[in-house]
């Protein structure tokens, strides 16, 4: 069958049967467990319509518990066994005491930690930048497209763009690696192969997220710029604040909110990177991470108590921040 046949005759069907689930749950709650009828009527009526709300959250909720809350309970399961044959052993903490003691994993959670200082920094000020300034020039509009296009782009295609960019063919050949091409036209001796120098290869990956992530934070951080009264800029201007002043005291303080939104919302996608490092240095020359860590041991090492475990060191790390960002758009809500 023709893909694009099989993608539409998959969308009328599920339509169909949320459509069907829907009428026929409601039919049932309304003319057989609780009947609007007799002289309960008015009390069956009040109880559907507080049983009502669940039936249209249950399919999400059957989806969310099969899909996100048990693969929770069974990798948290998973990294206190270790397999045994074709069953698993209990060992309490022992893989996450074998995981700890392996240099691969502590650069990992170093790596991870580099990542957590520059790139949400990076890409917030960068955002933050542009959200102002392109509010200032005409063709505003034109320029924000341009600086939210790799937002559209997967990781994994961001990864092989910057891979082309960071290229190194030998010296006496025309570089297609653009960085190559400006480092050789400086004066630079011969080309430099960027993702195998340690330590700065890091930044080099860094790079990728913080291209990608700062058309997120701009079209954010714009939105939160156009929300400030114009009566408190216009009373600085009037006070004598040149356009610095205005910027970091008087716009800076009103959407601090929004930027620590922005800040905490990339530092998630930090902590969950996998694609680009995969892609483009596989965690080879210094760069792991915890993601490609928990993969190796999972799929590679086929470890799956120790990858478990993995997985469980990256959820509890990022679950406060979940957390705190829930809590503050409630907050924000009140």
């Amino acid at each position: 069958m023709n893909p694009a046949l099989q993608g539409v005759i998959i969308v009328v069907l599920a339509v169909a049967v949320c459509v069907g689930y829907f009428w026929s749950s409601n039919q049932i709650l309304d003319r057989v467990i609780f009947p609007a009828k007799g002289e309960k009527a008015g009390q069956n009526i009040n109880r559907a319509n507080m049983v009502r709300p669940w039936l249209f959250l249950f399919p999400a909720l059957l989806v969310l518990g099969v899909y996100l809350a048990y693969p929770v309970v069974e990798t948290m399961r998973l990294s206190l066994t270790q397999r045994v044959g074709s069953g698993y052993e209990f060992v309490g903490f022992d893989n996450y005491v074998q995981m700890w003691n392996e240099p691969k994993f502590r650069e990992a959670l170093l790596n991870n930690m580099l990542w957590l200082v520059v790139v949400p920094a990076a890409s917030t000020a960068f955002g933050l930048l542009a959200a102002q300034l392109t509010d200032r020039i005409g063709w505003g509009a034109i320029a924000k497209s341009l600086i939210f296009m790799p937002m559209a782009i997967s990781f994994v295609g961001a990864a092989v763009i910057w891979k082309l960019v960071y290229d190194a063919r030998p010296l006496g050949q025309d570089q297609i690696g653009i960085l190559n091409a400006i480092y050789l036209g400086l004066g630079g001796d011969a080309p430099q192969t960027w993702l195998t120098i340690p330590f700065w290869n890091n930044f080099f990956l860094m790079a990728v997220l913080v291209w990608i992530q700062t058309g997120f934070a701009m079209v954010i951080l714009s939105a939160a710029l156009r929300g400030i009264p114009e009566e408190t800029v216009e009373a600085a201007i009037v006070d004598g604040a040149g356009p610095l002043r205005v910027f970091f005291q008087i716009k800076v303080p009103q959407i601090m909110g929004t930027i620590l939104v922005v800040w905490t919302t990339i530092t998630v996608i930090v902590l969950k990177i996998f694609d680009i490092v995969y892609a483009m240095t596989n965690g080879q020359f210094e760069t792991q991470v915890l993601a490609n860590y928990m993969y190796d041991k999972l799929f590679r090492a086929n470890d799956w108590g120790v990858g478990s475990a993995g997985a469980m060191v990256i959820m509890l790390l990022v679950t406060p921040i979940l957390v705190w960002n829930v809590y503050n758009a409630r907050k924000e809500m009140r």
